[in-house]
C-alpha cells in the first residue's frame, strides 16, 4: 500500500469512528429527552386510625393489632374476601392516592374504657395517635366501640385531662382531636362518623371537631353484616368519602 492510500485508509476509519460517536450521542439526546418527557406524578398519602371498619389482615402496621377482616376469609361473618374489597382501599385507589399508613384496631376507643369496664388504654385512638407516618391525608373512623360499649359521655375538658379523665368520651375525644391537630400540622384530616351511633357520641365528635377546625363526614345507610360494613357498605362509604373530599 502506497502512502496516499494509507492516508486515505486512516481518514475512512477516522471519520467511521466519528459517525459511532455522533450515533451514540444522537441515541443519549433521545433517551435524555425521554426521561424528561416523563414526569411522576405526586399521588398524595393517606394514613388511617380505625377501628376494625378498616382493618385488614396484611395491611395493618402495627401488624400486632387484632383484626375483624381477614384474608382468606370463610362462612358468613362478613363477605368481604379481599382487600381490594374495603372502603379504604376503594377510596385510595380511584382517587389517585397512595396508602402512607393502616393504624387501625378492631374493638378499639377513642377513650380509655372499653367493653365490659375493661382498661382499653393500650389500642386507644389516644395511645396510637403518634404512629401514622407522615401523610397528606389523615383520615379517623372511630368513637364506634365507644357507642357500643357504653362508655360514658362525660363533660367536656379541652385541657388539662388526667388519665382519670379520659376513661369517659368527651375528655377523650378532646385530646385526641388537640393530639392529632398538633401531631399533624398542615395535614388534612377528616373525621368519619358512622351511621347507628349514640346521639350524644355523634354530638360530643363534632363539637371537638368544630372546636379544633377538623371536618366531619357522617355516613348514611351503610349496609351491615354483624354490624360490620359489608362488600355493599364498603362501596358506599367508599363513595360517600369521594363525595366529601374529592368535590
Amino acid at each position: 500500500m502506497n502512502q496516499d492510500n494509507r492516508a486515505k485508509s486512516r481518514i475512512m476509519k477516522t471519520l467511521n469512528t466519528m459517525r459511532k460517536i455522533m450515533t451514540m450521542a444522537a441515541a443519549g439526546l433521545v433517551c435524555l429527552a425521554a426521561s424528561a418527557a416523563k414526569t411522576w406524578e405526586y399521588r398524595p398519602s393517606v394514613s388511617i386510625l380505625g377501628d376494625s371498619y378498616s382493618t385488614y389482615e396484611g395491611y395493618i402496621k402495627p401488624a400486632t393489632n387484632e383484626m375483624w377482616y381477614f384474608a382468606n376469609e370463610s362462612g358468613d361473618r362478613t363477605d368481604v374476601r379481599d382487600v381490594t374489597q374495603t372502603w379504604w382501599w376503594l377510596f385510595i385507589k380511584e382517587n389517585g392516592f397512595r396508602l402512607e399508613q393502616n393504624n387501625s384496631y378492631s374493638g378499639s376507643t377513642i377513650s380509655y374504657k372499653g367493653y365490659n369496664e375493661s382498661n382499653y388504654q393500650p389500642r386507644s385512638f389516644i395511645t396510637r395517635v403518634n404512629n401514622l407516618g407522615s401523610p397528606d391525608i389523615l383520615l379517623i373512623f372511630g368513637a364506634t366501640n365507644d357507642s357500643w360499649a357504653n362508655v360514658e359521655v362525660g363533660e367536656y375538658k379541652w385541657e388539662g385531662q388526667t388519665d382519670m379523665d379520659l376513661y369517659t368520651f368527651r375528655p377523650a375525644i378532646a385530646r385526641l382531636m388537640k393530639d392529632v391537630t398538633v401531631r399533624y400540622p398542615n395535614v388534612d384530616i377528616y373525621y368519619i362518623i358512622n351511621s347507628e351511633l349514640r346521639p350524644e357520641i355523634v354530638e360530643s365528635v363534632e363539637t371537638a371537631c368544630r372546636k379544633y377546625g377538623v371536618p366531619t363526614i357522617r355516613l348514611k345507610d351503610i349496609d351491615k353484616i354483624n354490624g360490620h360494613p359489608s362488600i355493599k357498605g364498603m362501596r358506599q362509604i367508599a363513595d360517600q368519602l369521594k363525595e366529601a373530599i374529592c368535590k
